[in-house]
């Protein structure tokens, strides 16, 4: 099995997130070795949805925005769910925090709507990647090239459509994220 050495994997997401968007992703994390950490806007839990409107489980918050630091992380997951990143992607904190992994290389995994929060960074443009069908039309107008296959690997970008991708997707960035992990030297606290 992939090694990350405990490396840290933020995932960004508040109250809305598509409940197996982020369990699957962060099981696999773990099983890879890595440490997955819940990164939201507010101390406490989130509630996850399962599809658009049923309740899923609660998640408790690791770190809030203003205290995460982009440098510790070996890299993001973007967990989609209409209200997550409805919502996730307006929020500047959120926006600098994306921003930042984009800026430094590290790799980014949008699923479904994840890639919402990217358009508002200007960081599709150029690029290829997949998502929802929901936000293709938001993608393109973007300038990204929009694809309908379950992985798209473009860069450092890694996305997937949606929860029917799921095992692809998990495949797909935890290769990403070993690769990596290879060169990765977190900030020193």
């Amino acid at each position: 099995m992939t090694e990350f050495n405990g490396h840290k994997i933020a995932f960004l997401c508040k109250r809305g997130v598509e409940q197996p968007e982020l369990t699957e992703p962060w099981q696999a994390v773990l099983d890879a070795g890595g440490q997955p950490v819940l990164v939201s806007e507010e101390p406490g839990t989130i509630t996850a949805l399962k599809g658009d409107w049923d309740r899923g489980d609660d998640f408790t918050v690791d770190v809030t925005l203003d205290e995460a630091d982009p440098d510790d992380y070996l890299g993001l997951v973007l967990p989609g769910g209409t209200l997550n990143s409805d919502k996730i992607r307006t929020n500047e904190d959120a926006q600098a925090f994306v921003k930042a992994f984009m800026d430094a290389d590290k790799p980014v995994a949008p699923i479904c709507h994840g890639a919402w929060i990217l358009i508002e960074i200007d960081a599709v443009r150029g690029r290829t990647l997949t998502s929802t069908t929901r936000i293709r039309t938001d993608l393109r107008n973007a300038g990204a090239t929009w694809v309908d296959q379950e992985f798209v690997s473009d860069g450092n970008l890694h996305s997937s459509r949606s929860p029917r991708d799921i095992e692809a997707f998990n495949d797909g960035i935890i290769r990403a994220f070993a690769e990596a992990a290879a060169d990765f030297h977190p900030a020193e606290s």
